[in-house]
């Protein structure tokens, strides 16, 4: 596997024999200061071009950047799919190579570079032919760290993640494995993520980052609570997933009590033990009940 250094220098020194390229950036992981580095990381590259056309039309000359596993063009299936773009203005190439490494590479001409430049902060110029691009600070990943919720936003969240309980219950009950697992990951999941995102909030000032889809969510919380949270994974047998189920209400009852607690806003206690014992009382049915209660 290629180093960091020798795909920096294929990177660059491709930019910098190509009249076309007149500035390189990069932005992504690589240019946070909080992520460990790692062997998975993408570099995350936009060259600055004159023209995008002349490096769509004819792609032999990505051969430079190393022998390809796989290669997505997200543009160019936008396009297939009746999704209008402008690619003289941004084309992208994802490209996947066979020692394992990866560039997210996105061509953009002058005025979309002009455009974007300043919208991310984890940005770092690495070329710049022309002094096109503007001064920046160093990079920062503040766009990225936890919003305090409002107390509309957390009364929303705590609503939702209650209510959506019975969607799950009927739907193991009926043995309809796709949809009580759809509802639970797609919108009961992304409900307690939140609450976890915030009670890390609360513990560092709204400080940090947990990462994207909360990967670092093992990194700040306590191990009883991480334990906690792992068990809301199962697998496709409904005595597992129920157990998962109220583990994660346990779970969210916890950290969003504590949440309310540090940001003085009401936790609905009726609405968890209501839908508590509507849950239990639904596990337990037998499959040829006539009625709930």
């Amino acid at each position: 596997m290629r180093t960091e250094n020798e795909m920096m220098d294929v990177i660059l020194e491709t930019a910098g024999n190509n009249d076309n390229v007149r500035a390189v950036y990069m932005n992504g992981s690589r240019t946070n200061p909080n992520v460990p580095k790692d062997i998975f990381q993408d570099y995350d590259i936009v060259y600055v071009v004159k023209e995008t056309s002349p490096l769509i039309d004819d792609k032999s000359w990505l051969k430079v950047f190393g022998e390809l596993l796989m290669i997505q063009e997200p543009d160019k299936n936008d396009r297939m799919a009746g999704i209008q773009k402008e690619p003289s203005n941004s084309y992208g190439y994802l490209m996947l190579f066979a020692d394992g490494n990866r560039i997210d590479l996105q061509l953009q001409s002058i005025e979309g570079a002009l455009e974007r430049y300043r919208s991310d902060k984890l940005t770092v110029p690495l070329m710049d032919k022309d002094n096109i691009l503007p001064a920046i600070p160093d990079p920062t990943d503040s766009d990225y760290h936890v919003k305090k919720p409002t107390e509309a936003e957390f009364s929303g969240t705590c609503n939702n993640f209650w209510w959506c309980q019975q969607n799950v219950a009927k739907g193991i009950w009926r043995d309809e494995l796709p949809y009580s697992k759809n509802m639970f990951e797609c919108i009961i999941r992304p409900h307690l993520d939140e609450a976890i995102s915030w009670w890390i909030g609360t513990k560092t000032n709204f400080g940090l980052s947990p990462g994207k889809s909360g990967k670092y969510f093992k990194r700040y919380l306590p191990d009883s609570y991480w334990e906690m949270y792992r068990a809301t994974y199962s697998d496709g047998k409904y005595n597992n997933f129920w157990e998962a189920v109220f583990t994660a209400c346990s779970l969210f009852r916890e950290l969003a009590r504590e949440v309310a607690e540090s940001l003085e806003y009401t936790y609905p206690e009726q609405d968890d033990r209501n839908m508590m014992r509507y849950m239990e009382r639904v596990r337990n049915l037998p499959n040829d009940a006539e009625g709930i209660y």
